[in-house]
């Protein structure tokens, strides 16, 4: 599985954003993708999730009423960002876990390239 993530850009304080993540292939009902950001010296941390088989979604309280993630189809989805905070300035991956782990990084099995997002204040 290849994961493509996209829609990565440069915005001010208060403005959105929304990023996508393309998967090449069809993920399985059991499996969650996932939105993980990094920040520099910082370690990668967990932004949200969705579980592809029964749309439950997860966040990090950091972007939670903020944030939304969706599914758009069967190999795609999406993250809305909204009312974006400088200290939302990070990569942002997206990561496809087979088995149904939520928040751990070190469990994801795929990851994108990433894509860069950066609010300016």
């Amino acid at each position: 599985v290849q994961l493509q993530a996209s829609g990565g850009g440069l915005v001010q304080a208060g403005d959105s954003l929304k990023l996508s993540c393309v998967a090449s292939g069809r993920p399985f009902s059991s499996s969650v993708l996932g939105w993980f950001r990094q920040a520099p010296g910082k370690e990668r941390e967990f932004v949200a999730a969705i579980r592809w088989g029964s749309r439950n979604t997860y966040y990090a309280d950091s972007v939670k009423g903020r944030f939304t993630i969706s599914k758009d189809d069967a190999n795609s989805m999406r993250l809305q960002m909204n009312s974006l905070k400088p200290e939302d300035t990070a990569v942002y991956y997206c990561a496809l876990d087979r088995h149904g782990n939520i928040r751990q990084a070190q469990e994801y099995d795929y990851w994108g390239q990433g894509t860069q997002v950066t609010v300016s204040s």
